[in-house]
């Protein structure tokens, strides 16, 4: 449209025009979206490992329409209860579900482009386990009750009830009653209320303690659950003595092993006595002084061993014995195994003049053995050297020994032997005046 009009060209309009502008959106690679935004999931707890929960679909928005790969993200289970297979998104448990230990779990599904795995997507999903009649009811604690030898027949004496891990959905409700080993009990009965709790009452009045101090009443406790748990319970039952308003003043049975008319000063008075006794066969021993035996040596702490020395683990290679007992050299060698018999004669050609040589005699006759036979096997007793030097074969094996000082010894040919010995090649094969080396 002109906006600069002239009155006097208004009978010659309109001065406007009209065009068709075409726009053109262009496709940008966007994330996977998966369809539903969210995923709710009730499982039972005892459902099998590997069973398919819940299928999770996305797609790609763009023309292109990339294939799509799931996977979990491992922070939000980090109990690895769940796996889902990378093509399908079929959900699916990998470990066995507790609801009394996890009811509720809430995980993220991811899903991301084949071709372009920069571009991903995600899920909430969150999984509901349902209650599964798995526990048995029990006994919240140790239930221990008393009794009074006067009790009447028909005397409440105890309230016992039962809890249960598991949550039904029409309610925890137990039913209680005597075990079947224990249901014609004459002493006591169990009344159900009906209201979770059950009562124990005496059946028959006059119980003693020096008859049976003690008590152990079985009972029996069910739930209302598909199938149908229980489990047995034991309640101990105290007899005790009571006063004439039921109050317990002894369950100790061990009073009345004692007679009724020993009382408590004539027991401390025998204590005494005892006591007193005691003390006067304690002054009346005589005292003997401790005679050491003549033959007794009191420095007889000396262990001895087997072993040739530390970490030696072969005790058959070597006795240490022979070097502190001579004598026992000749039967020592005797019985080794490790010598022929022509090298075991060889050591009485070495003479043992006296106490004070005789080591030294015996490592002479090892010495003599090992010099006579080079080919024996190698055992620890017995180790075979070759000779380097004079008179071996092989001579010497020292280049040092080609020279007799260090100033007939020439290190020139470390010059050649790189920077890394540039500097022995300065201490040692560099003259004054001859220059640079390299």
């Amino acid at each position: 449209a002109n906006p600069h009009l002239e009155m006097r060209f208004l009978n010659l309009g309109p001065f406007r025009d009209t065009t068709t502008v075409h726009i053109s959106v262009e496709d940008v690679d966007e994330p996977p979206v998966f369809e539903p935004s969210f995923y709710f999931v009730e499982v039972p707890e005892d459902v099998d490992i590997g069973t398919t929960i819940q299928m999770i679909n996305a797609k790609d928005p763009d023309a292109i329409n990339n294939s799509i790969r799931y996977s979990i993200d491992r922070s939000s289970d980090p109990g690895r209860f769940f796996y889902v297979d990378i093509i399908t998104g079929a959900l699916m448990t990998a470990r066995p579900l507790d609801r009394e230990d996890i009811s509720w779990h809430n995980i993220t599904v991811l899903g991301v482009e084949l071709n372009n795995p920069s571009q991903v997507g995600s899920v909430s999903v969150t999984i509901r386990v349902l209650d599964v009649n798995d526990n048995i009811p029990e006994f919240p604690r140790f239930y221990e009750a008393f009794v009074c030898e006067n009790a009447k027949v028909g005397q409440l004496i105890q309230t016992v009830s039962a809890v249960d891990q598991d949550d039904p959905q029409e309610g925890q409700h137990f039913y209680y009653s005597l075990a079947p080993e224990t249901a014609n009990n004459p002493n006591f009965t169990l009344r159900d209320n009906q209201d979770n709790t059950a009562w124990i009452l005496t059946k028959r009045s006059g119980f003693r303690q020096h008859e049976q101090n003690t008590f152990y009443l079985p009972i029996l406790i069910a739930d209302n659950g598909r199938p149908v748990l229980s489990s047995t319970g034991t309640v101990t039952i105290h007899v005790c003595s009571c006063d004439e308003k039921g109050l317990v003043m002894s369950c100790n049975a061990e009073a009345y092993i004692l007679p009724v008319s020993l009382s408590r000063g004539a027991l401390i008075a025998i204590l005494a006595c005892i006591f007193v006794l005691l003390v006067f066969l304690f002054h009346s021993l005589p005292l003997q002084p401790y005679m050491l035996d003549e033959e007794e040596n009191i420095h007889e702490n000396i262990v001895r061993y087997d072993d040739e020395g530390g970490g030696e683990e072969d005790t058959e290679a070597f006795d240490i014995s022979a070097l502190w007992n001579p004598r026992e050299a000749q039967a020592f060698m005797k019985n080794r195994q490790d010598m022929m018999p022509e090298i075991e004669s060889l050591s009485r050609y070495v003479p043992q003049a006296s106490m004070d040589s005789s080591v030294h005699s015996y490592v002479l006759a090892k010495l003599y053995e090992a010099d006579m036979d080079l080919w024996a096997p190698p055992f620890d007793s017995l180790q075979t050297y070759m000779f380097e030097g004079n008179g071996s074969v092989a001579e010497s094996l020292s280049s040092l020994q080609t020279v007799t000082t260090d100033s007939e010894q020439s290190y020139d040919y470390l010059t050649d032997w790189g920077p890394r010995f540039r500097k022995l090649a300065e201490m040692y094969g560099a003259t004054e005046g001859s220059g640079t080396l390299w």
